[in-house]
């Protein structure tokens, strides 16, 4: 029986390793570890060089393709909490907030910065633009008429 109680409790670890590891090595989070350790907004605030930690929390839901991840990060001058939130479109992941959050200050935004060393092919909106128009020739129908059967409502 010891034994047994012995092989489960490996079991639950090895378990919580792997899910430890494969949050670690999570795209979003590969991302925001590249960003962090280059970023000059990041150096500045912490100090370089900059260190990650490898110990990653949040929710990562493959199915609905929505991730809300963090870890911690630190320098010479302060530590912080990275934070990334990305969502999956078809089948590849992508960055919709990235921040480092001292444990010393306010809050700094690094989608911008990401977005500029790395491009993204997400549309800017851009007021001047023509709205786009539809090939139809076909004019849309005027006056619809409904017509409901006499009584009230379920008879």
């Amino acid at each position: 029986m010891r034994h047994l109680r012995s092989i489960l409790l490996l079991v639950v670890l090895a378990g919580s390793l792997v899910g430890c590891r494969r949050l670690a090595e999570h795209p979003l989070v590969v991302e925001a570890t590249e960003e962090a350790t280059l970023n000059e907004h990041v150096a500045e605030r912490l100090g370089a060089p900059i260190e990650c930690s490898r110990s990653v929390r949040g929710t990562c839901n493959e199915t609905d393709g929505i991730a809300s991840l963090q870890f911690e990060v630190s320098g010479p001058k302060a530590k912080g909490v990275m934070v990334v939130e990305g969502k999956k479109t078809g089948g590849v992941w992508g960055v919709t907030l990235l921040e480092l959050r001292p444990h010393d200050g306010e809050k700094v935004s690094l989608t911008a910065d990401l977005e500029a060393r790395t491009g993204t092919d997400t549309p800017k909106f851009d007021p001047s633009t023509a709205p786009a128009t539809t090939s139809s020739t076909t004019p849309p129908p005027g006056d619809v008429e409904i017509v409901l059967p006499p009584g009230p409502p379920g008879q």
